[in-house]
């Protein structure tokens, strides 16, 4: 669909296992975020949720008419990415999809929602493109938090294609999806604090729950890295209410990891 040397991928640390993998793919790297907007058509912002906040403050200036910006950040919604982009471009179009780690031996399994200003055409380029990985469908927006919990989650339950082609022992697949505090470490939780069979429903909507609380603690932008890190597993209710939160040319461009403030982690 792309070859490799038409897209660049971001990270401040050039030396993640992943960048490394990258570079032998032959993709352009570099640790600066607005290189890469600079000279890319379509961004896909690959960071935590808490992150996103910074990641368009930092780029936001560089967004321009030609520019899709792609979200791949679990509970970040498209009215909150739309706000923060308005002050610099108004009329920024915005897509928000969710994955999963199953697009390596392209069986993933992806769903996106088109924001105020996307096209059709653009949404078209999007399933082009991740289309090639497995599939990819789009969705109303209130849907993705329910995928998020099942699709984005489900490949730490138990992927057995994966797990027979990749070389990696079945628990670190697992780790691999889950992020401190994220959304399938709470699934995760339940699933091993009891059945696995009586607890799956609840682990998917644990998973959902977790989503809708990321998104909630990145509208106040109260929540940091630390924060996120000391969240207290145990805590979670189920039956508390959630809150509520590519281009044509070819130049597409990446951000699998990014720049945080200084002082900040990601």
């Amino acid at each position: 669909v792309l070859a490799a040397h038409k897209i660049t991928a971001s990270s401040p640390d050039m030396d993640l296992a992943t960048v490394s993998a990258l570079r032998k793919l032959g993709v352009n790297l570099t640790p600066h975020n607005k290189e890469t907007v600079q000279h890319s058509d379509v961004l896909f912002l690959a960071v935590k949720p808490h992150i996103i906040p910074f990641i368009l403050d930092e780029i936001g200036t560089d967004i321009k008419d030609r520019h899709i910006v792609v979200s791949c950040a679990a509970g970040v919604t498209i009215s909150s990415i739309e706000k923060k982009l308005r002050v610099f471009q108004p009329a920024p179009k915005v897509i928000r999809c969710m994955t999963n780690t199953p697009v390596v031996v392209r069986e993933g399994a992806t769903v996106y929602a088109t924001g105020t200003h996307a096209q059709v055409e653009d949404g078209r380029l999007l399933e082009q493109l991740l289309g090639s990985v497995g599939f990819c469908t789009e969705v109303e927006e209130d849907l993705i938090d329910a995928v998020t919990g099942l699709s984005g989650s489900g490949p730490a339950y138990g992927a057995a294609k994966m797990l027979l082609a990749s070389e990696q022992h079945p628990g670190q697949l697992k780790d691999n999806v889950c992020s401190p505090g994220g959304a399938t470490i709470h699934a995760l939780h339940v699933l091993e604090s009891g059945g696995f069979r009586s607890l799956l429903i609840n682990a998917v909507e644990a998973s959902c729950i977790r989503t809708r609380e990321l998104q909630s603690m990145a509208d106040r932008e109260e929540v940091s890295p630390a924060a996120i890190k000391k969240t207290v597993l145990d805590k979670v209710k189920l039956d508390s209410p959630a809150e509520d939160s590519l281009s044509p040319s070819g130049h597409t461009k990446l951000f699998p990891r990014s720049r945080a403030p200084a002082g900040k982690k990601d």
